[in-house]
């Protein structure tokens, strides 16, 4: 199994300061140092945290492309991909010519992941008008069509019922295929479009591991309907991870995260009281190195291949950067010894 770091990109997501270019920077590089496997930016012009029991106050962010193409300067081996990008921000053609590009100059490190998108304020901010979400996923299932196409090095006409093509090209040619696309989401519609055209699916965020087992067993069921093996759709999840050497450090932990979580989050509002760490471990994976890596590995028994963590109590957060460097010294070690197979395959 594979480990990636969503890295914290939003005001306040990285120890509860402004977003910088430093703060992300850092993380992706002690995300390499420490062996993790791949690093992840989201796609929003801003954020707010009401979603999550936060305020309505906007939070500012990096930008998904920009900042992924930042990173492949100053990083060697890591893996960098976009979860997920907002497919109506961007037209497939010039995405897929943007994901070619990236993925040559970082010599083949470039992950593609597209989302329908759900944030109405990105929509409204950019004047895009915001389709039922029916629409969006078959805008969707259109342009990740389009992209595939493109970056195996095809030259482009196409007319669908919501985007016209008239020969698009990827030059330079991207390297083995270009990026593996994946498309992240977890309705019905969304896998099937997933089993059509994608590499790989992403459900996040993980709330319990039978949901997950749920939504898997219909994208097995999209694949066989469109002919495709289900093995071949590689799979990845989104979770919330906390980890401690034990579980008195995971605790001094968590009480960290909450000291550094924007209000109404954690340390609770007028409405209700502050989340317990007892609360918090109910719907994450938290706890100390073995209970942590035992449930990291029940995923790996469901065909995960890859979680991408979040360090946090909202996506794309990390209080500290040593929670990253215990990832990577403790619990990818304890998850390849608990699997020689696949340490050998490594």
């Amino acid at each position: 199994m594979r480990i990636g770091l969503a890295l914290p990109h939003y005001d306040s997501s990285f120890e509860g300061k402004p977003a910088s270019w430093d703060g992300v920077r850092r993380c992706a590089e002690v995300a390499e140092r420490s062996g993790l496997d791949s690093v992840w930016v989201s796609d929003h012009l801003f954020l707010d945290y009401s979603k999550y029991g936060g305020s309505i106050e906007v939070r500012g962010a990096l930008e998904c492309w920009t900042t992924m193409s930042a990173l492949a300067a100053c990083t060697q081996r890591i893996r960098i991909g976009s979860l997920t990008l907002c497919n109506d921000l961007r037209n497939p053609a010039v995405v897929a010519k943007m994901a070619a590009t990236l993925h040559l100059l970082s010599q083949g490190r470039c992950e593609l992941g597209l989302g329908a998108g759900w944030y109405e304020p990105d929509y409204r901010a950019t004047g895009i008008e915001m389709s039922r979400p029916g629409v969006r996923i078959d805008r969707l299932a259109e342009a990740a069509e389009i992209i595939k196409r493109l970056l195996h090095g095809e030259e482009l006409f196409f007319k669908g019922d919501h985007y016209v093509v008239d020969g698009a090209l990827c030059r330079p040619a991207p390297r083995d295929g270009g990026p593996r696309l994946w498309i992240g989401g977890k309705g019905d519609r969304l896998l099937d479009a997933a089993a059509r055209t994608a590499d790989g699916w992403n459900f996040s965020w993980l709330g319990s591991q039978e949901t997950y087992a749920k939504r898997a067993e219909v994208a097995d069921e999209a694949c066989l309907r469109h002919g495709r093996a289900p093995e071949d759709l590689a799979r990845s999840v989104g979770a919330y991870v906390l980890v401690g050497r034990d579980e008195k450090d995971a605790l001094k932990r968590f009480e960290r995260l909450a000291e550094r979580t924007p209000a109404g989050i954690l340390s609770g509002d007028s409405s209700r009281g502050a989340v317990s760490w007892d609360e918090f471990r109910r719907t994450r994976i938290a706890g100390g190195v073995p209970e942590v890596t035992d449930r990291l590995g029940a995923l790996r028994e469901l065909g995960v291949q890859e979680v991408v963590v979040g360090l946090g109590a909202v996506p794309f957060q990390v209080s500290d950067e040593e929670d990253i460097e215990l990832i990577g010294t403790e619990i990818i070690p304890a998850l390849r010894t608990s699997d020689p197979l696949e340490d050998r395959a490594r």
